[in-house]
């Protein structure tokens, strides 16, 4: 598949862990630059099609070649003050703000079809100009790239948690990532949910009280 190369003022972004029951939601934004055409640059895709080890790194690459990144996250606890939507709308802009910090930009691309438009820093109450793409992960390498820092940084955050808390082990989350798998269900119904559970997901709402 090829992927468009957006301009140098085009930043992409994507998010990460919307749908999972435990942890953060994280988001990340991404100008590569036009010119590469190497080995690493062309394995660049949606996060999705690409292997833990693969991810890492891409990741790795991305980081050290991309003209600017950011990235942002949004706590469980915010997850259930404000709804999902929201939270990954704010780890977005979080990300979008640390990626301008070191490079502005003029344009965002935004995958999947829900935005909340930002103030540009250098502007007096001006809006960046945005546009959401419908599996955009897949169509821009700008987003592609996004979607890989913000899946790498999603699932060392779960494996570092698991490493400091052992007891995390019961909800099975090196394997599941925090997403809702049978196992993980059933190990909430049993267990009850850790204070980084999302307390307003259904799944998590059977059983409110903590380990």
């Amino acid at each position: 598949m090829t992927y468009i190369k957006s301009s140098l003022d085009c930043i992409g972004v994507d998010e990460v862990g919307r749908g999972t029951l435990f942890g953060n939601v994280v988001a990340a934004a991404v100008i590569m630059p036009i010119d590469l055409d190497d080995d690493l640059y062309n394995q660049i895709k949606d996060s999705k099609k690409l292997s833990f080890n693969k991810r890492s790194i891409l990741a790795k690459y991305i980081k050290e070649k991309a003209i600017t990144y950011g990235i942002g996250i949004a706590t469980p606890k915010e997850i259930d003050d404000i709804n999902i939507l929201q939270a990954s709308i704010r780890a977005m802009h979080r990300a979008l703000f640390t990626a301008y910090k070191n490079k502005s930009f003029k344009s965002i691309i935004v995958d999947g079809n829900y935005f909340r438009p930002i103030i540009n820093p250098d502007a007096d109450g001006d809006v960046i100009e945005y546009e959401c793409i419908t599996k955009g992960d897949q169509k821009y390498i700008n987003i592609a790239a996004a979607s890989i820092i913000a899946k790498d940084y999603h699932d060392n955050e779960i494996i570092e948690l698991v490493k400091e808390n052992p007891d995390l082990n019961k909800y099975d989350l090196l394997k599941n990532m925090g997403y809702a798998t049978l196992k993980h269900r059933t190990a909430i119904i049993n267990n009850g949910i850790h204070e980084l559970h999302r307390k307003t997901f259904s799944s998590c709402a059977v059983n409110l009280s903590h380990p």
